[in-house]
Order: C-alpha cells, then structure tokens, then sequence
C-alpha cells in the first residue's frame, strides 16, 4: 500500500496545506445502512449509522458529508444516481470512504453483485472516478454482524447469515433472552467473501484499506455476548422505552455502538493516512441534535456527568441556550462549540 499512500499524501497534503479559514476538506461517505444518516431523531429513534458520529472525532477542519443509505449496494448506488451527485460535489484532496456488502449479498436483482467479479467492478469504479477527480479514495469492508452460534455450527450459520435482510431486523422484536441459550458459542462470519474483495481491489489499485470488518469483530468478540448486544438495535422488553416491546437487531447500531465503532474507524482511518491525526480529536461527550454524537440535549449530557468529575464536552452546530452551571460544575465541565454552534443568553 506504499504507493496508495505516497499518492493520497500528496493530494491530501496539497489541500491541507493550502486551507484558508473558509475552506475546508470534505469525507464523503458512500454506503449502507450501517453508515447511513438516520430520521426520526427528534422523535426518539435510537438507530444510528457509524458514518453519523464520525464528526464527532474530527476538528471543523474536516467535514462529514454522509450519502450511504439503508438497503444500497454497489449497484444500487450506482443506478439511482446517487454516486453521480458526490461525484459532483468532489474537489481535489477530498477523501472517498467506500463501504459496502451487506446489501451486495443480497439475491434481489437490483442489488445483488458477486465478489471477483461484479462486486470488484464497482468498487474500482468508485476508486477510479475518485482519483480521476483528485480525491482520496479509501476502501473498507463491511461492518460485522452480530452472530454468535453454536460452535459445531459455524460454517453453516456463516452460509446462512447470508440470507439475513437487514433492514427487516428492525421489525424483529424480542420477546424474552435473546443472546445466549447457555450452549457453547462463537462469533461467525456471515459475509463469506464480500469482507475479503474489497482488499483484493485495494491491493490491485494500490489503494487506502481498512479492515473495518475484523477491526468491528475484535470489538465484538472482546465484549463477548451479552457486551456485544449492548452496540446494537438489540432490546429486551422494556428496556427501552423507544421499543417497548423490544427488538432483535444485530446488525444496526444504537447511539452508544455507532460511537464506539466511529472512534475505533476515525482511529483506522489516522493510521492509514497520518496527515489526519492533527483534525482528530476527543472529546468526552458530543451533543448534537441531528443524532451525531451522544445526547440531542444539552441538559441531559449535563446531567449525565458524575459529580466532581472532570468531563469535556463538544456541541455540534445549532444555537443552544446558555446553560446554568453550578459553581462545581464550572470548575469540572468544559464545554467546546464547533460547526457553527452558538450559546443565546437567558
């Protein structure tokens, strides 16, 4: 990958090198559900795509511009026109993220494309058109799916996760326990060999990679069953008011995994192209009203720091009503408006 990142140096370099305050470098986002912006924020939905925290980790500097959509593959995003409009807003020096997989395994005609063959053809389109526009291209592979099974069932469980839709998960509710029935299990692949053509294409392109899939399974894998399941759209009754009935999602994230899986990717992301490192930063709790970091409301991340602990907090974008902290609270609460955030006065 020595040349991929000499190349995207240099592009990279140019841009940043050469920003004015007005100016900025775009990561423009391209993808499926697992990525994607989420509605229904306002009203309590608490699904959320990797790809809508990922400003979260990143200074103004940088800007997140998201158009993966639920159920696309690469050959949906293509036929729709939806690659066509981020072509169109590029400019030299951008970074491309290319995720997609889940909805490329599926059998339906308009989305279904085949690893070595169809799958590879898109993703070097996208990789191609991208440097043809002076823009970074960087591949992943999908994001695992939560499957433990059976150890003695692994292969078949990994063939059949094929023929999991994703977004009809989200009508799956749970009606008792639904992560472990106390037998031996493991965590299986349920994405064969759509986690493995996209680092074919990346070494055949000379381009940026990184392994999102195994980088989401170690995740997975470290937290063990029950851990795992907290990342997820994956609810027992009554344990979360949104779904009161509960849900059995394995595949999507809620609030807290799309921000654990964000900062974990941002950190991916850095080391495969170190000129990122001085945008990136951290912060303790984001706040954001369009579901991008970990509160919509200012006053719940307030009240969500424990006393006498020292916490950051980044606001992104919109005008906020100044809040009232106590005296300790001033001490131990330091909060940073970014994306043209505004505090208005009592």
């Amino acid at each position: 990958m020595k040349a991929a990142l000499y190349t995207a140096l240099i592009l990279m370099g140019a841009a940043l090198s050469a920003m004015q305050p007005d100016k900025t470098t775009t990561i423009f986002m391209i993808g499926d559900s697992t990525m994607a912006n989420k509605s229904g924020i306002d009203k309590g939905n608490k699904e959320r795509g990797w790809g809508m925290a990922l400003q979260s980790y990143f200074d103004d500097n940088i800007v997140i511009d998201n158009h993966a959509v639920n159920g696309r593959s690469t050959l949906s995003f293509i036929n729709e026109g939806r690659w066509d409009k981020v072509k169109a807003k590029m400019k030299p020096g951008d970074l491309v993220i290319i995720q997609f997989g889940h909805n490329d395994e599926k059998p339906n005609a308009d989305r279904h494309t085949v690893p070595g063959s169809t799958f590879d053809y898109n993703l070097a389109k996208f990789v191609r058109e991208t440097r043809e526009l002076g823009g970074v291209p960087v591949l992943m592979n999908c994001v695992v799916r939560r499957r433990w099974v059976p150890a003695s069932l692994v292969a078949t469980a990994a063939a059949a996760g094929k023929n999991i839709d994703d977004e009809s998960l989200r009508s799956t509710t749970a009606t008792n326990d639904v992560t472990s029935d106390g037998d031996s299990l493991v965590f299986a692949d349920t994405h064969g060999t759509y986690r493995i053509a996209p680092r074919d294409v990346a070494e055949r392109m000379h381009c940026l990679y990184v392994d999102a899939n195994k980088i989401t399974e170690d995740l997975e894998t470290s937290l063990g069953i029950e851990g795992s399941r907290k990342l997820h759209m994956n609810f027992l009754p009554g344990e979360e008011p949104s779904v009161p009935k509960g849900r059995q999602d394995n595949t999507h994230y809620n609030v807290h995994g799309a921000q654990v899986v964000a900062r974990l990717l941002a950190d991916a992301l850095c080391h495969e192209l170190p000129l990122l490192t001085r945008y990136r930063v951290n912060y303790d709790i984001c706040v954001d009203r369009n579901g991008r970091g970990d509160y919509t409301s200012l006053a719940d991340a307030i009240a969500s720091v424990p006393e006498g602990k020292k916490v950051s907090i980044q606001i992104l974008g919109g005008q906020w009503e100044r809040p009232a902290l106590t005296k300790q609270q001033k001490k131990n609460i330091s909060i940073t408006l970014r994306m043209g955030a505004e505090f208005t006065e009592q």
